[in-house]
């Protein structure tokens, strides 16, 4: 059966407050049963995704700062999962990028939302994307855009979200094969340009296919530490804004070969793991990215709550910088992450550490979602390999103590990335000194 866009269009909020009545999240599950309605071959109803993408939008989007209405909606509209390959689309709608295949994956909800906001789509805007890659973004732009032009490097991605788009009927979206670095000139110049890989610096071509008084979104910088940047043009003038640090796949073709700064695969590491770089202008921690409920602050300042550290040095420590996570809505994000590459054929071990301390936490919507330090190892395709390294969960309440494991790096190992915070869960939580280490042999 052939989806329609537009018979989406009008479901709106589950709920007038957001969130899900009992009622209605009953009613997602138990109608499709009692009328017969069929499943797609993952299991799941219209009705059922539809509430799981109601949820990521409540969840995830709109509670993490996205407010444009027009943006939400087209969230709320856009069936997320039909972007997603078979074998992923169970997270299709968890916060996350998820691999879509050929080294790329679909940014996490929360970033398209948060880009599509900051790009202030107009409906007689027309709009360059580069990286189409599911074909996601493009899809969200539609409905709030007059026109998007969509280049895709890598042909296998492009052709499978053109046949993706042209089968959910997004009329006004265009695609092509070829390199983004150089734009599409025949159709410029554009209001609006979207980039959803990451150069080194902004292609050259692209400031000058912008209209005057246009703006570019776009995440700038090193291969794994990146800052999502708005440039506008005002009489000829680029002037760019630091929006956030990120995280997405690298722009490839021109834009690689021109790249100056590369990682070292033999030498892992994480940066600022000991929070003593501080934040930026904005409040975000330095080194990582995708932060959500925390603060950052002096250990000495935890000291009246009886929280002191538990080691000889407690008095150096006392000066130090933290991470604190609160969060007291179950379910809720609240963490910190990093990539790093790291080659699994030349570094075979590691020992992965932090400092960690709890009060009053408890379990998320699962039995799993608790505090924790974790440590997940990625091949050459981004597909996850290995087991998840954690040093947790950790209880209820505890005082500063060090957790440390000594591990076996997966021979396929490309990048690692290291999250810590509350996995869902409730409480405060606080780290210090994550860290990573080669062992040599």
């Amino acid at each position: 059966m052939k989806f329609n866009r537009n018979s989406l269009m009008g479901r709106r909020r589950l709920s007038k407050k957001g969130l899900p009545s009992l009622a209605l999240m009953l009613s997602c599950v138990l109608l499709p049963v009692l009328f017969g309605q069929a499943t797609n071959a993952c299991g799941q109803t219209d009705a059922q995704w539809q509430f799981k993408r109601q949820r990521m939008v409540d969840v995830a989007v709109r509670a993490a700062g996205v407010t444009d209405p027009r943006v939400l909606k087209s969230m709320s509209d856009t069936p997320r999962h039909e972007f997603v390959p078979r074998k992923f689309r169970e997270r299709s709608y968890l916060d996350a990028g998820v691999p879509i295949g050929n080294k790329q994956t679909i940014s996490s909800p929360f970033i398209v939302a948060y880009m599509t906001q900051t790009l202030e789509p107009k409906p007689t805007d027309t709009v360059l994307e580069i990286g189409t890659g599911s074909g996601y973004q493009a899809a969200i732009l539609s409905p709030l855009v007059k026109e998007v032009y969509s280049i895709e490097i890598v042909e296998p991605l492009g052709k499978r979200a053109a046949k993706v788009l042209k089968k959910l009927d997004y009329q006004n979206v265009f695609t092509k094969i070829g390199d983004g670095y150089q734009g599409w000139a025949e159709h410029a110049p554009f209001d609006k340009i979207i980039v959803t890989c990451s150069p080194e610096d902004i292609p050259q071509p692209l400031v000058d296919q912008l209209r005057e008084g246009g703006r570019i979104v776009v995440p700038i910088g090193e291969r794994h530490q990146q800052t999502l940047v708005m440039v506008e043009k005002i009489n000829g003038i680029m002037q760019q804004k630091s929006l956030r640090p990120t995280l997405f796949v690298p722009m490839t073709g021109k834009a690689e070969d021109e790249r100056d700064l590369l990682p070292d695969p033999t030498n892992p590491k994480v940066l600022n793991g000991d929070f003593e770089q501080g934040v930026d202008e904005k409040g975000f921690v330095k080194g990582w990215y995708y932060q959500r409920n925390l603060t950052w602050k002096t250990a000495e300042s935890l000291t009246k709550k009886n929280d002191q550290p538990d080691t000889p040095d407690a008095e150096d420590f006392a000066d130090n910088h933290i991470v604190e996570f609160n969060n007291q809505v179950p379910g809720q994000h609240a963490h910190l992450m990093q990539r790093f590459s790291i080659d699994g054929r030349k570094v075979p071990r590691l020992r992965f550490s932090a400092r960690i301390a709890c009060e009053n936490t408890d379990k998320g919507l699962y039995p799993g979602d608790r505090p924790d330090v974790a440590l997940w190892f990625y091949d050459e395709k981004l597909h996850e390999v290995g087991k998840t390294v954690k040093l947790g969960p950790f209880r209820e309440s505890e005082a500063w103590h060090t957790r440390r494991k000594e591990i076996r790096v997966p021979i396929a190992a490309r990048t690692a990335i290291v999250r810590i915070g509350l996995f869902g869960g409730t409480g405060i939580a606080r780290f210090d000194d994550v860290q990573v280490e080669k062992i040599d042999q």
